[in-house]
C-alpha cells in the first residue's frame, strides 16, 4: 500500500554514483557506497577529482535524504497507520545512526586533504560556504550523541502522535482540534466560549504526557550539549543551527525591539478590537472573531477551491512561480486537507535527488489556510529555484532566509487575494493579515525567550518553567483576560510544535519577517524589481552567506530596533488605509 499522495516521480538528473536500484531502507547496501568513497579519496591526482567526489558524496546524501523525507511524510499524513510508523521508525533507528559516523568521516577526509587549500584558492567563492559548513560539522560531531538524537527523534515522533490523535466531541460529531478552529471565527460569543473551553480542556487533558515527553527532551538535550563541550544546550544550539551571523545576545535585544516597538501597536489593536465588540475585556476566544463582529471569511468549502484559488494568485503574479505550482498540483505533492490522525501543522518538504517540493497541511476553509497555502508555497518556489544546483549542501539556505521566501509570498500573494473574496471581504483579509503580523512578532518573542530561559536554567524545575512561561505571557500577551483559566493559559506552550520538535527553530520567523516586509514595502515602489530581486535570491539557494542573501533579496539582515521602527510603521499605515 502506497501511503504517500505521490508516485512514480520524474528523475531530474539520472544518478552518476549511486546504483540505480538500491533499497536505501538497508544499510548493508548503503554502507559500501560509503567505502567507495572513502577508498578513492586517497587517489585524488587534481582540484577537478576532489570536486567530482563532493558532488559524488552529494548524490548519496541526497538520495538517502529523499528516502528520510518519504518515510516522513508518509508517517505525518497518517500518524495512525502502523506500517507508516515502523517504517519511519526503522529508518531513525537503524539508518541515520550508521550514517551521521560516515558522514561524519567523509567531511574529515575532505578537511584534511590535501587539495582542499588548492580547491578553496581557486574557487573560493564557490566553496567558502560549503567549507564553513563542513569544518562546523566536524567541529560538533560527537559519536556519543548518535543515539541520542535518535532517541530525541522518537519522543518527536511521539509527540506528533499524541498532537494528531487528539479530537473532541462537539455537538454530536468528532472534531479535530484544527477543524475547532473555524468556530473561533463566529459571531456568537458563546460558541466561541464552547469551542474555546472544549479545545483547551482536550489539551490539559494530555498535559502531563506532554510535559513527560518535553522533560525527556531536555535531559536528552542537556546531555547532547554536555557531550560537544558546551555548558548549556542554548550555546551548543546557536552553534549547531549555524548562527554564524548572529548570537544570544542579539536575539535577546530583538526581544526588547519587539516590546519597545510592536507591543504599543498590539496594545491598540487590541483596544480597538475590545471598544468594536463592545466589550469589558477581551477574552481568549474574542481574538480570531472579525472586530465588527462580521461573520467569518470562508475563503474556500473544499480544498481543490483553495488550490485552484491559488493557482490564480500564481497566475497574475509570475508565469514562472506559476508553472511551477501548476506542477507540484501535476504530480501530486500536495497533501492539504485536515482528518484524523493527520500530525499538526503545516510544512514543506524537499524531495532532495527528485529535487521537488511536497507541502503538507491542514486546512479547514479559513483565511489563514489560505495564508499557510501562499507561506508553504513559498518555499516550494525556494526549492524548484535550486533545482539546477549540482553542489547538494546548496540546494537548502539558512532558515532565517528559507523563511523570508515563504513570508514574503504571503505579503505579494495577498495582493491578489480578490481570486478569493470580492472587494469588501478582500480588504478584511488584508486587514486580517497584516494584523496577524503584528500579533505574531510578540508571540515570536515569548516562544524565543521561554527557549532561552530553559536551556540557560540547567536542572530547572516544572514549576519554576512554568513561571518564566507566565512571566512571558505578561510580557508579550497584550491586554487578554485570562481569568478563570490560569492553567490552559500556564500550559499554553504545549501547542507550539517547533519546542517540542525544533528546538530554538522559532526566532527564525521573526528575523524573516523583517525581510519579508523589506521585500513587501520595495515591491510599493518597483514591484517587478522587487520580484526579480526576490527570485535571484531564492535561486542562490545555500551558496552564499545569509547577509548577502538578504541583501540579494534587497533586504538589510539586521533585526535591531532601528529596523523594526520604520517596518512596523509601514504596517500600521497599511492598515490604516484598510479602515
Amino acid at each position: 500500500m502506497n501511503l504517500l499522495p505521490f508516485e512514480n516521480l520524474p528523475v531530474h538528473a539520472p544518478r552518476k554514483f549511486v546504483p540505480t536500484k538500491i533499497d536505501l531502507g538497508d544499510w548493508n547496501q548503503i554502507a559500501p557506497l560509503f567505502d567507495q568513497l572513502e577508498a578513492r579519496a586517497e587517489k585524488f591526482q587534481t582540484v577537478a577529482d576532489l570536486e567530482k567526489w563532493i558532488l559524488e558524496g552529494g548524490e548519496l546524501s541526497a538520495a538517502i535524504d529523499e528516502e528520510s523525507s518519504k518515510r516522513y511524510i508518509a508517517m505525518t499524513c497518517h500518524t495512525d497507520n502502523a506500517d507508516a510508523e515502523k517504517a519511519f521508525l526503522h529508518f531513525v533507528e537503524n539508518i541515520e545512526p550508521q550514517l551521521k559516523p560516515r558522514q561524519f568521516k567523509l567531511a574529515k577526509i575532505y578537511l584534511a586533504h590535501p587539495l582542499r587549500k588548492q580547491l578553496l584558492a581557486e574557487k573560493k567563492s564557490r566553496y567558502e560556504v560549503f567549507d564553513r559548513n563542513t569544518a562546523l560539522h566536524v567541529e560538533l560531531y560527537r559519536e556519543e550523541n548518535v543515539p541520542l538524537e535518535t532517541e530525541e527523534a522518537k519522543l518527536g515522533q511521539q509527540y506528533q502522535k499524541l498532537s494528531g490523535s487528539l479530537t473532541v466531541q462537539f455537538r454530536g460529531e468528532e472534531k479535530t482540534l484544527v477543524q475547532m478552529g473555524r468556530y473561533l471565527e463566529e459571531t456568537d460569543r458563546a460558541l466561541r466560549q464552547e469551542a474555546w473551553e472544549l479545545v483547551a480542556n482536550r489539551r490539559l487533558q494530555e498535559a502531563e504526557k506532554f510535559e513527560e515527553n518535553f522533560d525527556q527532551l531536555l535531559k536528552l538535550r542537556e546531555q547532547i550539549a554536555r557531550n560537544a563541550g558546551f555548558p548549556n544546550y542554548l550555546q551548543y544550539a546557536f552553534r549547531a543551527r549555524g548562527r554564524f551571523d548572529y548570537t544570544p545576545e542579539d536575539c535577546v535585544k530583538f526581544h526588547t525591539a519587539i516590546e519597545k516597538e510592536i507591543m504599543p501597536v498590539l496594545k491598540k489593536l487590541q483596544a480597538e478590537r475590545k471598544q468594536k465588540l463592545g466589550l469589558n475585556s477581551l477574552r481568549p476566544w474574542d481574538m480570531a472573531v472579525d472586530p465588527s463582529n462580521q461573520p467569518p471569511l470562508r475563503p474556500f468549502e473544499q480544498v481543490d477551491k483553495m488550490v485552484s484559488g491559488t493557482q490564480q494568485i500564481f497566475n497574475q503574479l509570475d508565469r514562472l512561480l506559476a508553472s511551477g505550482f501548476q506542477e507540484m498540483q501535476d504530480l501530486r505533492l500536495l497533501d492539504l486537507a485536515n482528518r484524523k490522525g493527520k500530525a499538526p501543522g503545516g510544512y514543506q518538504s524537499t524531495l532532495s535527488e527528485s529535487r521537488l517540493p511536497f507541502i503538507f497541511m491542514n486546512a479547514v476553509g479559513q483565511q489563514r489556510d489560505v495564508e499557510t497555502m501562499l507561506h508553504e508555497a513559498g518555499h516550494a518556489f525556494h526549492a524548484l529555484a535550486t533545482r539546477n544546483e549540482d553542489l547538494y549542501s546548496y540546494r537548502s539556505a539558512p532558515i532565517e532566509f528559507c523563511e523570508v521566501a515563504s513570508m514574503s509570498m504571503e505579503l505579494l500573494g495577498n495582493e491578489f487575494i480578490e481570486t478569493f473574496y470580492a472587494a469588501p471581504d478582500a480588504k478584511r483579509a488584508r486587514r486580517e493579515h497584516l494584523e496577524g503580523i503584528v500579533e505574531i512578532f510578540p508571540w515570536i518573542a515569548t516562544v524565543d525567550a521561554f527557549q532561552h530561559w530553559i536551556y540557560s536554567h540547567v536542572g530547572h524545575t516544572r514549576q519554576q518553567r512554568r513561571e518564566a512561561w507566565l512571566d512571558l505571557m505578561n510580557r508579550f500577551g497584550g491586554d487578554v483576560d485570562w481569568s478563570g483559566l490560569e492553567e490552559a493559559r500556564a500550559n499554553l506552550w504545549h501547542r507550539q510544535l517547533h519546542i517540542f520538535l525544533y528546538p530554538f527553530y522559532y526566532v527564525e520567523y521573526g528575523i524573516a519577517q523583517l525581510g519579508a516586509l523589506q521585500v513587501w514595502a520595495n515591491s510599493k515602489t518597483e514591484k517587478a524589481k522587487a520580484l526579480r530581486d526576490y527570485q535571484s535570491a531564492l535561486a542562490l539557494g545555500g551558496s552564499r552567506p545569509l547577509p548577502e542573501l538578504f541583501s540579494a533579496a534587497g533586504c538589510r539582515f539586521d533585526f535591531s530596533t532601528e529596523t523594526v521602527k520604520p517596518l512596523v510603521n509601514l504596517v500600521e499605515t497599511e492598515l490604516a488605509k484598510l479602515g
